[in-house]
């Protein structure tokens, strides 16, 4: 702890600070230069973040989906409804449902006792039951059950349900019977009328569970297509010419289901699309036309210790406007987005250029190439021909084929190289980009002049110290003169 003054009565610390201040303003300087390259930086990683948003979009742009997608139209929707693939053909199915799919279903033929307890040991000694069901191909497959002695009958339900068979069994306690059935639908079992769940004679099942056999399900779903053909699903569902028909009910009549295309979902899709676009360009275009305030440079944390965060606020949302104003990455990059919506499409469709299906650039240059869409066309053209309307976009050929959004993928992924080499990433080191080199130069920089004012402080110091000493002697001398002219008289 220093203290000075004592011989001068000068306040030293004082003295020391504001010469200090004065030696600190080049350090000040090199502290404001790197807070303007981390402006700079993180506004640089903001724009790249727009880009790569409006980057991850473009790849639904380029997915037949898009542009094709299929809804279908029932005549009784509670009854049947169905999905289309995005190949599939407009027009009209007809379907007859005359038989749901069932599961099978095996109850107990008589309850189990009004005493009987599920969570009591059955009276059984250590064994394996064993019970049978089909698989896709009509093959007979066993499921054999271990059971311990002690064994309750919720123990041994619960390891029926965690076999890998095609069965769940639950006991009902309000009946005091059990329940079996099969968890999918349909006949897998190739002799009509028999069973899906068999248990060959096994005494557990037939005459502790008094399961009889009397089962009850387990049928296909039959429907007639197209007033032709009668066919069999096991389930209630059936795939058709790239349309999934879903059975609800039986039907008395015929049910009717338009495939069309779905003309507002694809719209939608684009919308979004040109919105997000949009955005980005107000987020580029804003960059460059913030006014640049070259009289409110970054404060240092004397200054803000001497201002309300009002105040603070205030001054700093001056100091970073502009701060990414003239940039050539940005410049350049808007430039090559722009470009990539002019150029004519050569391909085998309809739609050659971005305005024959509605769309245009903005008149205005201070909108900086934001899109605008004339909402009837974009419908007319994805009604008449979808297909033109996803090879204008989506041609992923090189030159003149090329479709528009992958021009514009081009143009953004080849900004966002740019940025990247000035900003870098949040992953980056200093090393690995150009910002990223000055500010590990400032920082050495920095911490070199720190030592150096280190130095300079413990120097004034010295020489206040060495002042004060002086004059200490001094006034020891003139006390001790004055003490002997005052003997002397």
């Amino acid at each position: 702890m220093r203290i000075g003054g004592l011989a001068t009565g000068m306040d030293t610390e004082q003295l020391v600070d504001k010469l200090m201040a004065a030696e600190r303003m080049p350090l000040d300087r090199m502290e404001q230069d790197k807070t303007k390259l981390t402006w700079k930086r993180d506004g640089f990683r903001d724009i790249n973040k727009a880009l790569l948003e409006l980057d991850n979009m473009m790849l639904d742009m380029k997915l037949s989906k898009t542009y094709n997608t299929k809804t279908v139209n029932s005549s009784q929707e509670n009854a049947v409804t169905a999905t289309a693939l995005t190949s599939t053909s407009n027009g009209t199915y007809s379907i007859k449902v005359e038989k749901l799919a069932t599961s099978a279903i095996n109850v107990s033929k008589e309850g189990l006792g009004e005493d009987f307890d599920s969570n009591e040991p059955l009276e059984m000694e250590s064994n394996v039951i064993r019970f049978s069901t089909y698989d896709e191909d009509g093959n007979k497959v066993t499921y054999p059950i271990d059971i311990d002695g002690g064994d309750t009958l919720n123990d041994v339900l619960k390891k029926i349900n965690d076999s890998d068979s095609p069965v769940r069994a639950f006991y009902d306690s309000q009946s005091n019977q059990v329940i079996m059935e099969t968890t999918r639908t349909g006949q897998y079992n190739p002799n009509d009328g028999e069973p899906e769940i068999v248990f060959d004679n096994e005494p557990f099942f037939t005459e502790i569970l008094n399961m009889t056999g009397e089962e009850k399900g387990g049928t296909n779903a039959e429907f007639v297509y197209n007033n032709g053909i009668t066919m069999e699903s096991k389930t209630n569902s059936y795939e058709l010419n790239g349309v999934r028909f879903e059975f609800k009910n039986v039907t008395d009549n015929n049910v009717n289901l338009t495939v069309s295309n779905d003309v507002e979902s694809s719209f939608e899709a684009i919308m979004k699309f040109v919105d997000k676009y949009n955005e980005v360009v107000e987020t580029l275009n804003e960059s460059q036309r913030e006014e640049k305030y070259r009289d409110f440079p970054p404060l240092t944390e004397a200054q803000k210790k001497e201002m309300s965060e009002d105040e603070i606020e205030k001054w700093e949302e001056k100091a970073q406007s502009g701060i990414l104003k003239g940039e050539s990455a940005i410049k350049d990059g808007m430039f090559a987005m722009r470009q990539s919506w002019y150029a004519y499409v050569e391909t085998d469709g309809a739609f050659s250029s971005l305005t024959e299906i509605g769309i245009t650039t903005s008149k205005s240059y201070l909108d900086g190439g934001k899109l605008i869409v004339n909402e009837d066309d974009l419908r007319s053209a994805l009604q008449g021909d979808p297909d033109s309307v996803q090879r204008l976009f989506s041609n992923s050929e090189t030159g003149a084929s090329r479709g528009l959004v992958n021009r514009l993928e081009d143009a953004v992924e080849g900004t966002m190289r740019k940025i990247e080499q000035r900003a870098g990433k949040s992953t980056s080191t200093l090393e690995n980009y150009t910002l990223g080199k000055r500010m590990k130069d400032l920082n050495n920089r920095i911490s070199a002049f720190e030592d150096r004012l280190t130095q300079v402080e413990t120097r004034y110091w010295n020489q206040f110290t060495a002042m004060e000493k002086a004059i200490s002697r001094m006034n020891q001398q003139s006390e001790q003169l004055l003490a002997q002219f005052g003997g002397g008289m």
